[in-house]
């Protein structure tokens, strides 16, 4: 029976690792296949770097309406601004309220709810809880 070394750790270790990238690359490749057989619909997930702090909540606003029902269509300057909109992030809460809404809830506010920032070329509100009319 012999003690195995430093150096024969490293070569095991490396061994095992190339054994498993094989089998990463076989259940990849199983994936992909499911994937085109299926045509899952897969869902965009926005990672946001802005936590808010206490009751505030991160809304990311609702398009607005570019055409009317009879089919006119509205310019930029007569467009009004959306009253609804999906939450994105949300803050902790105070010890006096806790925190209703969730991360993905679609909500009404009112219409001078909030500040308005802009990141990463998309337009977002930051607001408190109580500012928030509705959960739709």
């Amino acid at each position: 029976m012999r003690i195995l070394g430093k150096n024969d750790r490293v070569i095991c270790l490396a061994q095992i690792m190339q054994k498993n990238k094989g089998f990463l690359k076989n259940q990849k490749q199983k994936f992909k296949n499911k994937e085109n057989k299926f045509k899952i619909p897969l869902k965009k997930i926005i990672i946001m770097n802005i936590k808010p702090l206490a009751d505030r909540v991160l809304v990311k606003p609702a398009a607005a309406e570019e055409k009317t029902a009879s089919g006119i269509i509205i310019p930029d300057s007569a467009k009004e601004k959306p009253l609804k909109g999906e939450v994105i992030a949300i803050g902790n809460g105070t010890k006096d309220e806790e925190m209703v809404v969730k991360s993905g809830d679609t909500v009404l506010y009112g219409k001078y709810a909030g500040t308005e920032l802009e990141l990463e070329g998309e337009k977002y509100l930051i607001m408190r809880q109580s500012d928030i009319l509705a959960i739709i």
